[in-house]
Formats: C-alpha cells, sequence, structure tokens
C-alpha cells in the first residue's frame, strides 16, 4: 500500500481513480473538469487524483500541442489543488524540472517513454514524493524490477506502477492482463490505465490514434483481474482534444463506468 495524503493506493478498500484531462488546454477546461470529476467521485466515494500534464514533451509532430509549459501549468496545477483541495499528479521529463513540480505534486509521473532514464528516475525518488511510473510499452513486466531498484536504492519505496499496454506490432498496442499479475508480485499497488492502452501511437500519420470504444471493457477487465486503481484520461469532448482525444474517455460516460468498477472491485476484493 502506498499513502499519499489522505488517499490509500492498494489497500483493498477502495479503488482508486487517477483521472483528468491529458494536458492543460486552458485553466478554465483544467478547473471544470477537475470539479466535475471530483464531485463524480464524491457520490461514490471513490478516491480520486487529479492528473493533468503541463507538458506533452514527447508528441511525434512538432506541430502537435504540447501544454502551457513548467511555469504557467504548475500555476493552473497549483491553483486547482487550492480551489478543490485534490492531490494533484503530472508527468516530469527532465532532471531541470524535478525540483519545481516537487513543490507542487503530490505524486510524480515518470512517462513510459521515460521509464528507464536512470538519472531521472534517481532524481524523483530523492523528492521521497510518491512516484508514479508508467511500464513502457517496449517493456516486459517482469524486467519492471530493475527500473524498482534504481527507486528503492534512494530510500524511497512510494512507488505506485501503471501499465498501460505493450507495443503490437507498428501503430498498435494490445493490454495483455497477465502483466498486472506480474506487476503486482514486486509489491507495490499497481494502476491500470485504460486510455493509453487503446491508443494507435501515430496511428494518423504524425499524431496518435485510438479506439476509446474499448476503454470501458479494458477497464472492467482490469478491475477484475485485481488492479488496486484505474486511469483514464477524461475530456467533455473527447473529439475537440487537444492532445490525446481518440483515447480519452467522455466526461458525460465517466459515472456509469465507474460505478461498474466500484461494483466488481468489491466483489473481487
Amino acid at each position: 500500500m502506498v499513502k499519499v495524503d489522505n488517499i490509500n493506493i492498494g489497500d483493498n478498500k477502495n479503488i482508486v481513480l487517477i483521472a483528468g484531462p491529458c494536458v492543460i488546454e486552458s485553466k478554465k477546461l483544467t478547473l471544470d473538469v477537475a470539479k466535475k470529476i471530483k464531485k463524480i467521485a464524491d457520490d461514490l466515494k471513490i478516491p480520486f487524483v487529479f492528473k493533468c500534464s503541463f507538458d506533452k514533451a514527447n508528441r511525434m509532430s512538432l506541430d502537435s500541442y504540447r501544454g502551457p509549459g513548467l511555469k504557467k501549468g504548475l500555476e493552473i496545477l497549483k491553483e486547482v489543488k487550492e480551489r478543490t483541495g485534490l492531490l494533484l499528479l503530472s508527468d516530469v521529463h527532465c532532471i531541470s524540472q524535478v525540483e519545481s513540480v516537487a513543490k507542487v505534486l503530490d505524486i510524480i509521473q515518470i512517462p513510459a517513454f521515460l521509464c528507464r532514464q536512470t538519472d531521472l528516475l534517481i532524481e524523483v525518488a530523492k523528492t521521497q514524493k510518491a512516484i508514479n511510473i508508467k511500464k513502457g510499452q517496449f517493456m516486459s513486466p517482469w524486467d519492471f524490477g530493475h527500473i524498482l531498484k534504481k527507486i528503492e536504492a534512494q530510500g524511497n519505496k512510494k512507488i505506485i506502477i501503471t501499465e498501460r499496454g505493450v507495443s503490437f506490432g507498428y501503430n498498435n498496442l494490445v493490454a495483455d492482463f497477465r502483466a498486472l499479475g506480474v506487476l503486482k508480485s514486486f509489491g507495490y499497488p499497481v494502476v491500470f490505465d485504460a486510455t493509453h492502452s487503446v491508443q494507435l501511437p501515430g496511428g494518423k500519420c504524425g499524431s496518435s490514434g485510438g479506439q476509446r470504444e474499448f476503454i470501458p471493457g479494458l477497464a472492467r477487465a482490469a478491475v477484475a483481474f485485481g488492479c488496486d486503481g484505474i486511469f483514464l484520461e477524461v475530456h467533455p469532448n473527447p473529439e475537440n482534444a487537444l492532445c490525446d482525444g481518440p483515447n480519452s474517455l467522455a466526461l458525460n460516460k465517466l459515472s456509469n463506468l465507474l460505478k461498474t468498477l466500484s461494483a466488481i472491485f468489491k466483489v473481487v476484493k
């Protein structure tokens, strides 16, 4: 179990929700979505961590929207925290960002593409903040123990592991639920990213496509398998999202999905 403020991840009592837009598009949209998801989660008594990126540094195309950047993005996330009381998660891309994000975020996320970057992992681990590591889509789950040792060596065991699918040929990912079992064997909470798992990387000739219609089914299967949390990119209008719209869940579908996931979780646990 990992305790982050008032939320216990992996205590077998509640499914934990990590959700929010892929990237900060505007302060208004970010605040609105945070408040609406909070209301849904509160009504269902589901612990909720708000996620949103201030920079998407690993976009394929130079023309892709990246976000407002470190300074402005952290200012917006800080305001979200002050106005909602929510815990915050966002990703860090380089060592120079670590000190700044550690002052604002409750959980620092290592993006999948950077999960083997030793110096970055060590620097984030030294903050003693909770860390969410996304397993690279190029990695086997049994190799992930080497990643964990880099963080544990800094005396930090506040680790969350997120599975987000594995490369399956060109421009495609597949969710192998056996990975959840292997990752759980390391002794840390495991979260399933049901939205990035339906991504089609580079599938739109310069940007990623996605198959959001499969999000609910994969989420249900992951909870039934025994994951501790669900990671969802949520947007009020995915068709017009500036980033990862094809693999984002529509906000108006979130409540019904969470009701189902909560019920499955209670049966499984």
